[in-house]
């Protein structure tokens, strides 16, 4: 079994995540991405761990916010599908459909560039 690594949003990030980008306020998706999500995706890499993402704790979130954190790993930083559904896994008992929705938003971004 692999180690885990974990990134607890509400803790490391904010209780109260943004919008999509910087520009539109603080804790957006953008920030959260490069700044906090992409070293963890790589230190996972790097460790052959499985990064667990808690998405616990915080007052919601909103669609552009996930689909700019997660979809854009795959449309601007060059991650495949597949590659991130190996080590990421998603925590939420609080509302399990943000893991729905963040899975639709990797798989649209997988999609969209597979027909580029």
């Amino acid at each position: 079994m692999r180690s885990i690594i974990n990134l607890i949003i509400a803790k490391e990030f904010s209780e109260i995540p943004g919008a999509r980008y910087p520009e539109e306020g603080d804790y957006s998706g953008q920030d959260f991405r490069k700044n906090y999500l992409i070293p963890k995706i790589k230190e996972a890499i790097e460790k052959h761990c499985i990064l667990l993402i808690d998405l616990d704790g915080t007052a919601g979130y909103g669609t552009s916010f996930l689909e700019e954190a997660f979809g854009g790993l795959i449309r601007n930083d060059n991650f495949t599908y597949e590659q991130l559904n190996n080590i990421i896994e998603f925590k939420s008992e609080e509302d399990s459909e943000y893991i729905n929705e963040i899975n639709e938003y990797l798989k649209d971004a997988q999609d969209k560039k597979n027909h580029q």
